[in-house]
């Protein structure tokens, strides 16, 4: 009798074990079954932006870091902002970052622009080479160029409808100055390669201070010559394309692009960019 009841004990503790192992393997099938589930395709998004933010190298900080939170691939075309604004009348952009408050408030007026907000700024300054020839200095940007024209120095326009090409045809037109001839260079370029035109002409440019900090020590013949003048901020805005105007516009990545634009830690990341490379901040947060 005692033989028969170790021998039922046995037979349950191995029924026990078997089903343990069971319930093991059948967690272990599951979570690998979940972990080698494929991870769904990223969406795709156009994000049409000024050169700036592409010389400076602030988007190759950024966007990584929007893909990953949001699983989606962001196709970036840097040109000047007037073109970017273009591709956002025409639909065929997604998300828009730009630095040309008059011309993006008219796209927004249209109704091509919604969800229109302010990210960050930094500053105007014009380089100029070394020997100064010109002898323009100190922070009234008018009366610089007043005095290139007078001399005729060397300009180099980006001459591509960009925010800082229009900021630069705001000042001729503010000194009632139509600037044309031989010392009126238009390189119709991305502002890295029209600072390389100047640096090669030893010319004057206008530029805002991201890429020039960015390109600076492969600019040796140039130099900050006027700097921090009241009409000098540079500020930059994102919106989203309207998708009730255009149909193909992939409004959903848009819209977490304008929020994750102005979210407080990518604003943090804005400004500490390049303060550990150049000494100070790169772009200065600015939200609304």
């Amino acid at each position: 009798m005692l033989k028969n009841r170790y021998l039922a004990f046995l037979f349950a503790m191995m029924l026990l074990v078997l089903a343990a192992c069971g319930n093991a393997g059948t967690k272990d099938s599951a979570e690998k079954v979940k972990k080698e589930e494929p991870k769904a395709a990223p969406t795709e998004m156009i994000l049409a932006t000024t050169t700036s933010t592409q010389d400076s190298g602030l988007l190759d900080v950024i966007i990584p870091m929007f893909e990953k939170e949001n699983n989606v691939k962001v196709k970036t075309i840097a040109v000047g902002t007037g073109q970017a604004l273009e591709m956002g009348t025409k639909g065929e952009a997604d998300a828009l970052l730009v630095h040309a408050p008059a011309a993006e408030k008219a796209v927004v007026d249209a109704g091509d622009g919604i969800n229109y907000k302010r990210v960050m700024y930094n500053d105007f300054i014009l380089v100029g080479p070394k020997e100064n020839p010109a002898g323009v200095s100190g922070d009234d940007i008018m009366a610089a160029f007043k005095k290139l024209a007078d001399s005729k120095a060397t300009f180099v326009s980006r001459g591509d409808d960009s925010g800082t090409h229009k900021k630069e045809l705001g000042i001729w037109e503010m000194d009632n100055i139509k600037p044309a001839g031989e010392w009126y260079v238009s390189t119709g370029q991305g502002m890295g390669q029209t600072l390389q035109v100047a640096a090669e002409k030893k010319g004057y440019v206008l530029t805002d201070r991201a890429t020039w900090l960015a390109q600076e020590k492969n600019l040796n013949t140039l130099q900050i010559v006027v700097e921090g003048g009241k009409d000098l901020m540079n500020i930059y805005h994102v919106m989203q394309v309207n998708p009730e105007k255009h149909d193909k516009i992939n409004s959903k990545d848009a819209e977490k692009f304008v929020e994750f634009m102005v979210d407080p830690k990518t604003q943090d990341v804005i400004e500490q960019f390049g303060k550990k490379e150049y000494g100070q901040s790169l772009f200065k947060k600015y939200t609304e």
